[in-house]
């Protein structure tokens, strides 16, 4: 009998662990406006926790941040794109739908890639992506039905909001996928966003009176925030470590883990049960991402879940 590699297993084991991570961050976001806390001042804040970090993996990675004119508009377009937009949506949709919920959504980031990277002329049509696609938006259908997923049938409205973050971390992953990242690594690529993201977010946060004191006393959302930032820093830079090291769609896995510990956080964390119409619902968003998921020796269009996601 053939022993498992130890390599094999350390990486399998660290793919885990970064699903567990970013499944925690949909929980995470729902304590953080548990108690008013509104999305913008939520925003600027998980930025700059998360810039803090990456500043700090870059300084012992000993890779300046570069302040090229390509590289300051790759800063603004991901920092617009990839983290204030989808971020906000994501904050805005916590306050209403639970959160395992959430965590379905978030798994329609690599079904969206598909027609997106179709209309970029990056990716070919496929007959088992387009099914797969399909089955993800029978998911979000199941989710919709009245009396079955969601506390009450007025919060339906508030499910396209939660699509928003999927579908720009997908546009944001084409984006990349074909116009590059001005010669930037992914640690420089999403600093840069997340310090643009802050200069944007900050006076929209004061001017919209949505600004979170950083003085105490603190609560449990102030722990949530600063949890949440630093999991989507870690975790992601120790994706882009995966990847290098296992590949691309051995990495996309990640998928699956997170959706499947975010509805098992929420469970265990916030006490959330759900239907039988739910459970059909996740089955069906699974089928997708196995679906949509790309082959060996195909290169990954979309950079996770989450990415910075949720990977922010």
């Amino acid at each position: 009998m053939t022993r498992p590699d130890p390599r094999h297993l350390t990486l399998a084991a660290l793919l885990v662990v970064l699903g567990a991570g970013w499944g925690m961050t949909q929980p995470l976001s729902k304590i953080a406006v548990s108690e008013g806390y509104r999305h913008i001042g939520l925003v600027f804040w998980q930025l700059t926790i998360s810039a803090a970090i990456l500043a700090v993996v870059c300084a012992i990675r000993r890779e300046p941040l570069p302040l090229r004119a390509d590289a300051l508009g790759m800063y603004l377009l991901i920092g617009v794109i990839g983290t204030v937009i989808p971020n906000s949506a994501a904050y805005q949709a916590a306050v209403y739908l639970p959160s395992g919920v959430l965590s379905v959504v978030l798994s329609l980031v690599p079904m969206f890639a598909f027609p997106i990277a179709l209309l970029l002329a990056i990716d070919r049509f496929s007959w088992r992506r387009l099914a797969g696609l399909l089955c993800g938006l029978s998911g979000v259908a199941f989710l919709a039905l009245p009396g079955t997923s969601l506390p009450q049938a007025g919060l339906l409205v508030f499910l396209p909001l939660a699509m928003i973050a999927p579908l720009f971390y997908s546009l944001e992953g084409n984006i990349v996928a074909k116009w590059g990242t001005a010669g930037l690594s992914p640690v420089q690529l999403v600093l840069g966003a997340n310090l643009i993201g802050m200069v944007i977010a900050a006076p929209l946060a004061v001017g919209t009176g949505q600004w979170v004191d950083p003085f105490p006393p603190y609560g449990a959302p102030d722990a949530a925030i600063v949890a949440l930032a630093a999991i989507h820093a870690l975790v992601y830079v120790s994706y882009v470590w995966l990847v290098g090291q296992a590949g691309a769609v051995f990495a996309a896995q990640v998928s699956y883990l997170v959706t499947g510990f975010g509805v098992f956080w929420a469970m265990l964390i916030l006490g959330e049960r759900y239907s039988g119409f739910f459970w059909a619902a996740m089955a069906l968003m699974m089928s997708g991402l196995f679906l949509v998921q790309p082959r060996p020796g195909k290169s990954l269009v979309v950079r996770g879940p989450i990415r910075k996601s949720a990977v922010r």
